[in-house]
């Protein structure tokens, strides 16, 4: 048990004295000391699969920013590299992925193709047991629209009409995704992470009909198999979570993360589900005075002293500056929660 189990106090349901705060992207390009580090390999993914460096770059928040845990370093994609998918990082592009298009082409997850991910585990709990690791995998969808698009998109419409044209396919690869996401996540937890988080990033641009229709039935599929096995807290992570808050309080994920546009003080009344969030990671560009003023105004909002843990909407931008994400973090840290 880490000594800072106040990740893992409030995912029970126990009161705080103050709300957990880690970040999505808390270790990356806006800080000097992962650069640094990530000079040290010629691509991305070969920065990923350096277990040394990886385990590096992940302890880098607790030491920097006194976070209250730790995710480990690696990449959403890294998975579909074992499932016969070329996937490339080009400079200032972000990810390329190739593949024939035919599911059949796709072979059956080997966990082994990813051992490297579960030895940085390993390593960055040998290295700290002041606060808990956080595994973590993207979800089918998100997974998915990687596949079909080849890599990032502004409007993903390829995948919406892989979805609508050839649901047959788009659910074969979904099912194939789901098996390869709780295989990938449950061998985490085997290395030694104490709760996991399951990025869904691109459900806000469907509607609410095709989430429903097409991608909880899996997240909640993921969720049960997960939940089978392992005794240790999924996080589940999505965009567009006003429109689809209402459907995935069905599942049974241990915490719900949300993005900026759930009211917490109203959603925490009307359920007693754990959130993570929510702010709006655009706040981090203003003048420090905004950053104190809306990260405390966030904080006062949530109704009740357990069941919450402060984290961005999204993820950390490469152009943010290190001093105001600190600023933040200091922000969470010094509130006490009224009794």
């Amino acid at each position: 048990m880490p000594r800072n189990d106040l990740v893992l106090r409030a995912i029970r349901g126990e009161p705080v004295d103050r709300f957990p705060v880690w970040l999505m992207r808390q270790a990356g390009r806006y800080m000097k000391e992962y650069r640094d580090l990530r000079e040290r390999e010629s691509d991305f993914l070969s920065f990923c699969r350096n277990v040394d460096l990886a385990v590096k770059a992940s302890l880098l928040p607790l030491r920097l920013l006194g976070v209250d845990a730790v995710i480990i370093f690696s990449d959403i994609l890294v998975p579909l590299e074992a499932l016969g998918v070329r996937v490339e990082f080009l400079q200032n592009e972000g990810p390329r992925l190739s593949w024939s298009g035919k599911p059949s082409d796709l072979r059956t997850y080997d966990p082994q193709a990813n051992a490297y991910v579960y030895e940085i585990i390993r390593k960055v709990k040998k290295a700290q047991d002041e606060v808990p690791v956080i595994g973590f995998a993207g979800a089918p969808f998100t997974l998915l629209s990687y596949l079909i698009e080849g890599g990032s998109s502004s409007d993903f419409r390829k995948t919406k009409l892989f979805m609508w044209e050839r649901e047959y396919d788009f659910r074969r690869l979904m099912e194939l995704l789901t098996d390869t996401v709780y295989t990938y996540l449950s061998a985490q937890v085997d290395a030694g992470a104490d709760l996991v988080q399951v990025f869904d990033s691109w459900t806000g641009y469907l509607s609410r009909t095709d989430y429903e229709e097409m991608v909880l039935p899996y997240v909640t599929e993921l969720v049960e198999r997960f939940r089978q096995r392992n005794d240790v807290p999924l996080i589940y992570f999505f965009r567009g979570s006003a429109a689809f808050l209402e459907p995935v309080l069905q599942t049974r994920a241990d915490v719900l993360s949300v993005d900026w546009s759930v009211d917490l003080a109203v959603e925490m009344v009307r359920t007693d589900r754990v959130f993570q969030g929510n702010l709006e990671p655009s706040v981090l560009y203003a003048e420090d005075e905004v950053i104190r003023f809306k990260t405390l105004q966030l904080l006062r909002s949530i109704p009740r002293r357990s069941g919450y843990i402060f984290n961005l909407g999204h993820g950390l931008a490469p152009d943010m500056e290190f001093r105001k994400v600190r600023l933040l973090v200091e922000t969470v840290k010094g509130y006490k929660i009224a009794e």
